[in-house]
Protein backbone atom coordinates (compact mmCIF):
# COMPACT_ATOMS: atom_id res chain seq x y z
CA UNK A 1 0.00 0.00 0.00
CA UNK A 2 1.49 3.50 -0.75
CA UNK A 3 2.18 5.42 1.85
CA UNK A 4 0.64 8.90 1.50
CA UNK A 5 3.41 10.84 3.51
CA UNK A 6 5.78 9.91 1.56
CA UNK A 7 3.81 9.39 -2.31
CA UNK A 8 3.91 12.10 -4.49
CA UNK A 9 1.06 14.59 -5.17
CA UNK A 10 -0.59 15.25 -8.55
CA UNK A 11 -0.60 18.61 -8.24
CA UNK A 12 2.83 18.86 -6.85
CA UNK A 13 3.90 21.08 -10.25
CA UNK A 14 1.09 23.91 -9.12
CA UNK A 15 2.57 26.37 -7.23
CA UNK A 16 0.70 28.82 -4.84
CA UNK A 17 0.13 32.26 -6.10
CA UNK A 18 3.27 35.03 -5.84
CA UNK A 19 2.94 37.08 -3.06
CA UNK A 20 4.85 39.82 -2.41
CA UNK A 21 6.53 40.60 0.79
CA UNK A 22 4.05 44.03 1.70
CA UNK A 23 1.14 41.39 1.02
CA UNK A 24 2.13 38.43 3.16
CA UNK A 25 3.33 40.18 6.11
CA UNK A 26 1.86 43.77 6.05
CA UNK A 27 3.80 46.47 6.68
CA UNK A 28 3.48 46.59 10.74
CA UNK A 29 4.30 43.44 10.99
CA UNK A 30 6.85 43.28 8.59
CA UNK A 31 8.37 46.44 10.33
CA UNK A 32 8.11 43.74 13.48
CA UNK A 33 9.72 40.62 12.56
CA UNK A 34 12.72 43.06 11.05
CA UNK A 35 12.87 44.18 14.14
CA UNK A 36 13.59 41.20 16.14
CA UNK A 37 15.48 39.76 13.23
CA UNK A 38 18.06 42.22 13.48
CA UNK A 39 18.21 41.68 17.57
CA UNK A 40 18.44 37.77 17.65
CA UNK A 41 20.16 36.92 14.02
CA UNK A 42 23.50 38.70 14.40
CA UNK A 43 24.19 36.89 17.55
CA UNK A 44 23.26 33.78 16.13
CA UNK A 45 25.56 33.88 12.96
CA UNK A 46 28.02 34.73 14.75
CA UNK A 47 27.90 31.81 17.31
CA UNK A 48 27.05 29.69 14.57
CA UNK A 49 30.14 30.98 12.19
CA UNK A 50 32.56 29.98 15.00
CA UNK A 51 31.04 26.52 16.02
CA UNK A 52 30.69 25.80 12.08
CA UNK A 53 34.64 26.60 11.83
CA UNK A 54 35.50 24.34 14.95
CA UNK A 55 33.72 22.13 13.35
CA UNK A 56 35.64 22.23 9.88
CA UNK A 57 39.01 24.03 10.21
CA UNK A 58 40.32 20.14 10.31
CA UNK A 59 40.45 20.66 7.24
CA UNK A 60 42.68 23.36 6.36
CA UNK A 61 44.52 21.86 9.48
CA UNK A 62 45.50 18.42 7.66
CA UNK A 63 47.27 20.32 4.83
CA UNK A 64 50.09 20.01 7.32
CA UNK A 65 48.78 18.45 9.90
CA UNK A 66 49.25 14.82 8.58
CA UNK A 67 52.34 15.58 7.39
CA UNK A 68 53.75 16.18 11.21
CA UNK A 69 51.72 13.52 12.70
CA UNK A 70 52.25 10.60 9.87
CA UNK A 71 48.41 10.54 9.28
CA UNK A 72 46.75 8.46 6.74
CA UNK A 73 43.75 10.18 4.85
CA UNK A 74 41.91 7.29 5.83
CA UNK A 75 42.62 7.72 9.66
CA UNK A 76 41.52 12.23 8.86
CA UNK A 77 38.62 11.19 7.29
CA UNK A 78 37.59 8.90 9.92
CA UNK A 79 38.68 10.95 12.96
CA UNK A 80 36.62 14.09 11.03
CA UNK A 81 33.78 11.81 10.74
CA UNK A 82 33.69 10.58 14.45
CA UNK A 83 32.32 14.25 15.51
CA UNK A 84 29.25 12.91 13.95
CA UNK A 85 28.54 9.97 16.16
CA UNK A 86 29.26 12.02 18.95
CA UNK A 87 26.32 14.37 17.74
CA UNK A 88 24.56 11.37 17.27
CA UNK A 89 24.27 10.34 20.93
CA UNK A 90 23.96 13.04 22.34
CA UNK A 91 21.98 15.61 19.89
CA UNK A 92 18.01 14.72 20.54
CA UNK A 93 18.83 14.83 24.51
CA UNK A 94 20.13 18.12 24.11
CA UNK A 95 17.43 19.24 22.29
CA UNK A 96 14.92 18.45 24.60
CA UNK A 97 16.36 19.65 27.68
CA UNK A 98 16.78 23.29 25.68
CA UNK A 99 12.86 22.81 26.14
CA UNK A 100 13.31 23.05 29.70
CA UNK A 101 16.23 24.96 30.72
CA UNK A 102 15.67 27.12 28.09
CA UNK A 103 18.19 28.43 24.65
CA UNK A 104 20.26 30.86 26.88
CA UNK A 105 21.92 27.98 29.30
CA UNK A 106 22.22 25.44 26.58
CA UNK A 107 23.68 27.35 23.47
CA UNK A 108 26.63 29.03 26.51
CA UNK A 109 27.11 25.52 27.78
CA UNK A 110 27.65 24.14 24.33
CA UNK A 111 29.77 26.70 22.61
CA UNK A 112 31.83 26.75 25.96
CA UNK A 113 32.41 23.09 25.81
CA UNK A 114 33.38 23.20 21.76
CA UNK A 115 35.98 26.20 22.01
CA UNK A 116 38.12 25.10 24.78
CA UNK A 117 37.84 21.19 23.08
CA UNK A 118 38.50 22.78 19.56
CA UNK A 119 42.06 24.51 21.29
CA UNK A 120 42.92 21.23 22.76
CA UNK A 121 43.57 19.89 19.09
CA UNK A 122 46.94 21.65 19.30
CA UNK A 123 47.79 18.82 21.44
CA UNK A 124 46.56 16.24 19.31
CA UNK A 125 49.89 14.05 18.84
CA UNK A 126 48.48 10.45 17.62
CA UNK A 127 45.21 9.01 15.89
CA UNK A 128 43.42 7.68 18.83
CA UNK A 129 44.25 11.60 20.72
CA UNK A 130 42.44 12.72 17.58
CA UNK A 131 39.54 10.19 17.64
CA UNK A 132 38.72 10.80 21.20
CA UNK A 133 38.74 15.00 20.42
CA UNK A 134 36.30 14.49 17.15
CA UNK A 135 33.50 12.57 18.92
CA UNK A 136 33.87 14.92 22.65
CA UNK A 137 33.39 18.04 19.99
CA UNK A 138 30.35 16.46 18.54
CA UNK A 139 29.34 15.59 21.94
CA UNK A 140 29.94 18.71 22.84
CA UNK A 141 28.13 20.51 19.86
CA UNK A 142 25.56 18.21 19.77
CA UNK A 143 22.30 20.15 19.74
CA UNK A 144 23.30 23.50 19.03
CA UNK A 145 22.47 23.54 15.08
CA UNK A 146 19.20 21.42 15.45
CA UNK A 147 18.09 23.94 19.04
CA UNK A 148 18.98 26.80 16.54
CA UNK A 149 16.24 25.92 14.55
CA UNK A 150 13.80 25.31 17.38
CA UNK A 151 14.54 28.76 18.58
CA UNK A 152 13.94 30.69 15.65
CA UNK A 153 10.43 28.81 15.40
CA UNK A 154 9.85 30.59 19.10
CA UNK A 155 10.04 34.37 17.37
CA UNK A 156 8.95 34.05 13.60
CA UNK A 157 6.16 32.39 11.90
CA UNK A 158 6.42 30.24 9.14
CA UNK A 159 5.44 32.67 6.56
CA UNK A 160 8.80 34.60 7.06
CA UNK A 161 10.95 31.14 8.92
CA UNK A 162 12.46 30.26 5.27
CA UNK A 163 14.29 34.13 5.36
CA UNK A 164 15.34 34.20 8.93
CA UNK A 165 16.43 30.34 8.69
CA UNK A 166 18.53 31.37 5.25
CA UNK A 167 20.00 34.36 6.96
CA UNK A 168 21.11 31.70 10.15
CA UNK A 169 22.15 29.51 7.79
CA UNK A 170 24.52 31.65 6.04
CA UNK A 171 27.09 30.82 8.70
CA UNK A 172 28.28 27.70 6.88
CA UNK A 173 29.60 29.52 4.07
CA UNK A 174 30.38 32.47 5.95
CA UNK A 175 32.49 30.46 8.10
CA UNK A 176 34.18 29.36 4.99
CA UNK A 177 34.27 32.94 3.33
CA UNK A 178 36.31 34.03 6.26
CA UNK A 179 37.77 30.96 7.50
CA UNK A 180 39.27 30.08 4.79
CA UNK A 181 41.36 33.11 4.01
CA UNK A 182 42.01 33.36 7.86
CA UNK A 183 43.26 29.77 8.53
CA UNK A 184 45.37 29.88 5.12
CA UNK A 185 46.93 32.60 6.66
CA UNK A 186 47.40 31.10 10.08
CA UNK A 187 48.98 28.09 8.68
CA UNK A 188 51.16 30.42 6.56
CA UNK A 189 51.89 32.82 8.82
CA UNK A 190 52.29 31.05 12.18
CA UNK A 191 54.54 28.25 11.28
CA UNK A 192 56.99 28.34 13.45
CA UNK A 193 56.03 30.61 15.87
CA UNK A 194 56.77 29.68 19.46
CA UNK A 195 57.55 26.01 18.75
CA UNK A 196 54.18 25.32 17.44
CA UNK A 197 53.16 24.06 13.98
CA UNK A 198 51.00 26.62 11.67
CA UNK A 199 48.35 24.12 12.53
CA UNK A 200 48.68 23.79 16.11
CA UNK A 201 47.88 27.78 15.98
CA UNK A 202 45.15 26.94 14.22
CA UNK A 203 43.32 25.73 16.73
CA UNK A 204 44.28 27.59 19.56
CA UNK A 205 43.53 30.89 18.04
CA UNK A 206 40.27 29.71 15.79
CA UNK A 207 38.94 28.35 19.28
CA UNK A 208 39.15 31.07 21.46
CA UNK A 209 36.44 33.40 20.04
CA UNK A 210 33.83 30.80 20.86
CA UNK A 211 34.50 30.86 24.65
CA UNK A 212 34.00 34.74 23.95
CA UNK A 213 31.05 34.69 23.30
CA UNK A 214 29.94 32.19 25.48
CA UNK A 215 30.09 34.09 28.00
CA UNK A 216 28.20 37.11 26.07
CA UNK A 217 24.98 35.31 25.68
CA UNK A 218 23.12 35.60 28.94
CA UNK A 219 23.50 39.40 28.39
CA UNK A 220 22.61 39.05 24.65
CA UNK A 221 20.18 36.33 24.17
CA UNK A 222 16.63 36.06 25.84
CA UNK A 223 14.77 32.74 25.95
CA UNK A 224 11.39 33.34 24.30
CA UNK A 225 9.70 37.33 22.94
CA UNK A 226 8.30 37.28 26.45
CA UNK A 227 11.22 37.44 28.04
CA UNK A 228 12.31 40.68 25.64
CA UNK A 229 12.50 44.25 27.26
CA UNK A 230 13.09 45.28 23.76
CA UNK A 231 9.94 43.97 22.42
CA UNK A 232 6.64 46.50 23.69
CA UNK A 233 3.43 44.56 25.13
CA UNK A 234 1.71 44.87 21.82
CA UNK A 235 4.58 43.28 19.78
CA UNK A 236 4.30 40.44 22.22
CA UNK A 237 0.69 39.61 22.02
CA UNK A 238 1.11 39.99 17.70
CA UNK A 239 3.99 37.20 17.91
CA UNK A 240 2.00 35.30 20.06
CA UNK A 241 -0.84 35.46 17.48
CA UNK A 242 0.86 34.33 14.59
CA UNK A 243 2.66 31.52 16.35
CA UNK A 244 -0.73 30.30 17.60
CA UNK A 245 -2.15 30.28 14.54
CA UNK A 246 1.10 28.15 13.19
CA UNK A 247 0.13 25.53 16.10
CA UNK A 248 -3.10 25.60 14.85
CA UNK A 249 -2.22 24.89 11.03
CA UNK A 250 0.27 22.32 12.45
CA UNK A 251 -2.66 20.58 14.78
CA UNK A 252 -4.71 20.02 11.97
CA UNK A 253 -1.91 18.50 10.02
CA UNK A 254 -1.23 16.20 13.23
CA UNK A 255 1.83 17.60 13.75
CA UNK A 256 1.67 17.62 17.55
CA UNK A 257 3.17 14.50 18.78
CA UNK A 258 2.93 14.57 22.89
CA UNK A 259 5.27 10.98 22.81
CA UNK A 260 8.84 10.62 21.44
CA UNK A 261 6.90 6.84 20.59
CA UNK A 262 4.62 9.20 18.76
CA UNK A 263 6.97 11.47 17.00
CA UNK A 264 9.45 8.06 15.61
CA UNK A 265 5.91 6.81 13.75
CA UNK A 266 5.89 9.62 11.90
CA UNK A 267 6.49 8.76 8.00
CA UNK A 268 7.46 12.28 7.60
CA UNK A 269 9.79 12.44 10.40
CA UNK A 270 11.80 9.26 8.60
CA UNK A 271 11.30 10.89 5.50
CA UNK A 272 13.37 14.27 6.40
CA UNK A 273 15.77 12.13 8.35
CA UNK A 274 16.65 10.19 4.44
CA UNK A 275 16.75 13.83 3.25
CA UNK A 276 19.02 14.84 5.92
CA UNK A 277 21.43 12.03 5.52
CA UNK A 278 21.92 13.41 1.45
CA UNK A 279 22.15 16.94 2.07
CA UNK A 280 24.61 16.12 5.08
CA UNK A 281 27.06 13.75 2.46
CA UNK A 282 27.31 16.81 0.70
CA UNK A 283 27.82 19.48 3.34
CA UNK A 284 30.39 17.52 5.04
CA UNK A 285 32.18 16.24 1.76
CA UNK A 286 32.50 19.71 0.45
CA UNK A 287 33.22 21.15 4.50
CA UNK A 288 36.00 18.93 5.57
CA UNK A 289 37.09 18.33 1.76
CA UNK A 290 37.52 21.37 0.14
CA UNK A 291 41.00 22.60 0.77
CA UNK A 292 42.43 19.34 -0.54
CA UNK A 293 39.91 19.50 -3.57
CA UNK A 294 41.61 23.07 -3.97
CA UNK A 295 45.16 21.55 -3.37
CA UNK A 296 44.55 18.87 -5.80
CA UNK A 297 43.82 21.69 -8.68
CA UNK A 298 47.20 22.47 -8.08
CA UNK A 299 47.86 25.34 -5.70
CA UNK A 300 50.10 24.42 -2.76
CA UNK A 301 50.85 27.53 -0.54
CA UNK A 302 47.45 27.30 2.36
CA UNK A 303 47.44 31.01 1.91
CA UNK A 304 46.68 30.69 -1.91
CA UNK A 305 44.10 27.75 -1.15
CA UNK A 306 42.53 29.77 1.77
CA UNK A 307 42.01 32.72 -0.59
CA UNK A 308 40.26 30.28 -3.67
CA UNK A 309 38.39 28.10 -1.00
CA UNK A 310 36.42 31.41 0.03
CA UNK A 311 35.16 31.56 -3.76
CA UNK A 312 32.82 28.53 -3.39
CA UNK A 313 31.88 29.45 0.21
CA UNK A 314 30.98 32.99 -1.02
CA UNK A 315 28.36 31.75 -3.71
CA UNK A 316 26.87 29.39 -1.14
CA UNK A 317 26.31 31.99 1.21
CA UNK A 318 24.96 34.47 -1.70
CA UNK A 319 22.68 31.22 -2.90
CA UNK A 320 20.91 30.10 -0.43
CA UNK A 321 19.67 33.15 0.86
CA UNK A 322 18.71 33.78 -2.54
CA UNK A 323 16.82 30.29 -2.41
CA UNK A 324 15.34 30.70 0.90
CA UNK A 325 13.69 34.19 -0.04
CA UNK A 326 12.39 32.69 -3.29
CA UNK A 327 10.78 29.60 -1.42
CA UNK A 328 9.18 32.27 1.01
CA UNK A 329 7.61 35.09 -1.68
CA UNK A 330 6.15 31.67 -3.77
CA UNK A 331 5.40 29.39 -0.52
CA UNK A 332 6.85 26.28 -2.23
CA UNK A 333 9.84 24.16 -0.88
CA UNK A 334 9.89 21.30 -2.89
CA UNK A 335 10.93 22.71 -6.44
CA UNK A 336 13.33 24.62 -4.26
CA UNK A 337 14.91 21.79 -2.89
CA UNK A 338 15.41 19.68 -6.02
CA UNK A 339 16.84 22.33 -7.55
CA UNK A 340 19.68 22.63 -4.67
CA UNK A 341 20.13 19.17 -5.34
CA UNK A 342 20.29 18.96 -8.83
CA UNK A 343 22.59 21.68 -8.95
CA UNK A 344 25.14 20.25 -6.68
CA UNK A 345 25.22 17.17 -8.41
CA UNK A 346 26.17 19.13 -11.77
CA UNK A 347 28.66 20.97 -10.49
CA UNK A 348 30.50 18.82 -8.49
CA UNK A 349 30.65 16.05 -11.49
CA UNK A 350 31.74 18.61 -13.75
CA UNK A 351 34.49 19.47 -11.35
CA UNK A 352 36.11 16.02 -11.12
CA UNK A 353 35.75 15.65 -14.95
CA UNK A 354 37.26 19.39 -15.43
CA UNK A 355 40.36 18.39 -13.18
CA UNK A 356 43.10 18.82 -15.94
CA UNK A 357 41.71 22.41 -15.96
CA UNK A 358 42.33 24.43 -12.92
CA UNK A 359 40.27 27.48 -13.58
CA UNK A 360 36.93 25.51 -15.11
CA UNK A 361 37.05 23.33 -12.02
CA UNK A 362 36.97 26.14 -9.27
CA UNK A 363 34.06 27.22 -11.16
CA UNK A 364 32.22 23.89 -11.35
CA UNK A 365 33.02 23.12 -7.69
CA UNK A 366 31.82 26.81 -7.12
CA UNK A 367 28.16 26.31 -8.57
CA UNK A 368 28.61 22.62 -6.88
CA UNK A 369 29.07 24.07 -3.26
CA UNK A 370 25.93 26.90 -3.82
CA UNK A 371 23.88 23.66 -4.73
CA UNK A 372 24.90 22.29 -1.30
CA UNK A 373 24.14 25.01 0.68
CA UNK A 374 20.45 25.64 -1.55
CA UNK A 375 19.76 22.24 -0.46
CA UNK A 376 20.57 21.89 3.02
CA UNK A 377 18.80 25.43 3.89
CA UNK A 378 15.80 23.83 2.03
CA UNK A 379 15.81 20.87 3.57
CA UNK A 380 15.58 22.46 7.19
CA UNK A 381 12.45 24.48 6.01
CA UNK A 382 10.57 21.45 5.85
CA UNK A 383 10.15 20.30 9.99
CA UNK A 384 8.90 23.30 11.23
CA UNK A 385 6.25 23.08 8.78
CA UNK A 386 4.46 20.22 9.90
CA UNK A 387 6.04 19.52 13.91
CA UNK A 388 4.91 21.31 17.08
CA UNK A 389 5.52 21.32 20.93
CA UNK A 390 8.10 18.69 22.65
CA UNK A 391 7.73 16.46 19.78
CA UNK A 392 9.46 18.94 16.97
CA UNK A 393 12.25 19.31 19.67
CA UNK A 394 12.71 15.23 19.24
CA UNK A 395 11.85 15.28 15.72
CA UNK A 396 14.43 17.97 14.45
CA UNK A 397 16.80 16.22 17.41
CA UNK A 398 16.49 12.70 15.53
CA UNK A 399 16.03 13.84 12.08
CA UNK A 400 19.71 16.41 12.34
CA UNK A 401 21.71 13.50 13.97
CA UNK A 402 20.33 10.41 11.91
CA UNK A 403 20.64 12.75 9.55
CA UNK A 404 24.50 13.48 10.24
CA UNK A 405 25.63 9.91 9.84
CA UNK A 406 25.98 11.35 6.50
CA UNK A 407 28.81 13.69 7.78
CA UNK A 408 30.49 10.68 8.99
CA UNK A 409 30.45 8.44 5.58
CA UNK A 410 31.27 11.20 3.41
CA UNK A 411 34.65 12.22 4.97
CA UNK A 412 35.78 8.46 5.56
CA UNK A 413 34.94 7.54 2.28
CA UNK A 414 36.26 10.31 0.54
CA UNK A 415 39.69 9.50 2.96
CA UNK A 416 39.73 5.56 1.94
CA UNK A 417 39.28 6.86 -1.62
CA UNK A 418 42.46 9.27 -1.93
CA UNK A 419 44.36 6.56 -0.37
CA UNK A 420 43.40 3.86 -2.58
CA UNK A 421 43.89 6.07 -5.65
CA UNK A 422 45.81 8.91 -4.69
CA UNK A 423 42.80 11.25 -6.25
CA UNK A 424 39.44 12.55 -4.73
CA UNK A 425 37.56 11.88 -8.17
CA UNK A 426 35.40 8.82 -7.28
CA UNK A 427 34.45 10.31 -3.87
CA UNK A 428 33.27 13.61 -5.28
CA UNK A 429 31.05 11.42 -8.03
CA UNK A 430 29.66 9.51 -4.90
CA UNK A 431 28.46 12.43 -3.39
CA UNK A 432 27.68 13.59 -6.84
CA UNK A 433 25.22 10.75 -6.82
CA UNK A 434 23.88 10.62 -3.56
CA UNK A 435 22.80 14.26 -4.83
CA UNK A 436 20.87 12.77 -7.53
CA UNK A 437 19.17 11.06 -4.68
CA UNK A 438 18.21 13.32 -2.66
CA UNK A 439 16.15 15.36 -5.48
CA UNK A 440 14.56 11.99 -5.95
CA UNK A 441 13.24 11.75 -2.62
CA UNK A 442 12.26 15.74 -2.22
CA UNK A 443 9.92 15.37 -5.48
CA UNK A 444 8.52 12.12 -3.46
CA UNK A 445 7.44 14.69 -0.84
CA UNK A 446 3.66 15.45 -0.87
CA UNK A 447 2.43 18.94 -1.73
CA UNK A 448 0.50 19.20 1.49
CA UNK A 449 3.68 18.83 3.35
CA UNK A 450 6.07 21.34 1.41
CA UNK A 451 3.95 24.27 0.45
CA UNK A 452 3.61 26.63 3.45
Amino acid sequence: MRNPALSPDADAVTQLPAATESDALGSASHALYRKIAWKVLPFLITCYLFAYLDRVNVGFAKLRMLEDLKFSETAYGFGAGLFFIGYLIFEAPSNVWMMKVGARKTIMRIMLLWGLLSMAFAFVQTPTQFYILRFLLGAAEAGFFPGIVLYLTFWFPSRVRGRMLGLFMAAIPLSGVLGAPLSGWIMHGMHDHSGLSGWQWLFLMEGCPSVVLALLVPWLLTDTPAQARWLTDSEKTQVHADLDADARAKDAMGGFHPSLVAMLGDARVWAMVALCICQAIGNYGVSFWLPTLVKDLGYQDPLIIGLLSAIPFLAGAIALNLVARSSDRRLERRWHLIAGFITSAAGLAASALLHGTPIAALAALTVGTAGVYMATTMMWMLPSIFLGGIGMAAAIGVINSLGGLGGFVSPYLMGMVKDATQSTAGGVYFIAGVAVIGAILAYRLPKRLVNR
